[in-house]
């Protein structure tokens, strides 16, 4: 899901680095206002979990791999708006050292999985959590929101690449829907699986403050 450089066009780039350039800042802002010393910590080990297991690709089928996102379990812990910066550090990084996506798409790929991911995955997990109450409610909350975040966050890079004639529209949602349905599967269980070891020892961190 990360987009090189060159596949979209001046026009997608450009516009999508100023939403996601206004994001960060907001966030930056909220952040200042709301972060804790329960908050650093976290903050750094979810920035360290999600870099590493996004390094672990598996198999899809016809040759195709996936890999762990991460927004909607950040999000999860710690808010939406911790999601956008933790995932705009990890981005850059794959992006200027690993080369794992372009500097030009850099805006495109943090309004997918950061924005998208995480606002998305976020209020799907709280709205099934509203009505499925308990650990069950986490648990299944976890898995969909897992699911759906990485689902939409493909479509969204689906429709940069149709907006920027890359692929035609039509081809690149069916293709991209189809095959990161398949890999959400394994975004839900690693979520899953997280929130679960974190019910088992430390519930406490799934009750911090939101920021």
């Amino acid at each position: 899901m990360h987009i090189p450089d060159g596949f979209l066009d001046t026009k997608t780039w450009i516009g999508m680095g100023c939403v996601s350039g206004v994001f960060i800042s907001i966030a930056v802002r909220k952040a200042n206002k709301k972060i804790s010393e329960k908050h650093i910590p976290l903050l750094g080990v979810m920035a360290a979990f999600v870099f590493a297991a996004q390094m672990f690709n598996f198999p899809v089928g016809g040759g195709t791999s996936g890999h762990f996102m991460g927004a909607t379990l950040i999000a999860i812990l710690l808010g939406p708006w911790a999601s956008v910066l933790i995932m705009t550090t990890v981005l850059a990084v794959q992006c200027l050292i690993f080369q794992d996506g372009g500097i030009t798409a850099l805006g495109a790929n943090i309004f997918n999985m950061g924005i998208v991911g995480g606002f998305l995955g976020y209020y799907i997990n709280a709205a099934l959590r509203f009505f499925i109450q308990g650990r069950k409610g986490i648990l299944i909350g976890g898995f969909a929101s897992g699911w759906c975040s990485l689902v939409l966050s493909a479509l969204c890079c689906a429709i940069e690449l149709g907006i920027s004639g890359t692929i035609p529209l039509k081809i690149g949602i069916s293709a991209m829907s189809g095959i990161h349905a398949l890999i959400g599967i394994g975004e839900g269980f690693i979520t899953v699986a997280t929130l679960s070891l974190l019910l088992r020892v430390r519930p406490d961190l799934l009750n911090l403050q939101k920021i």
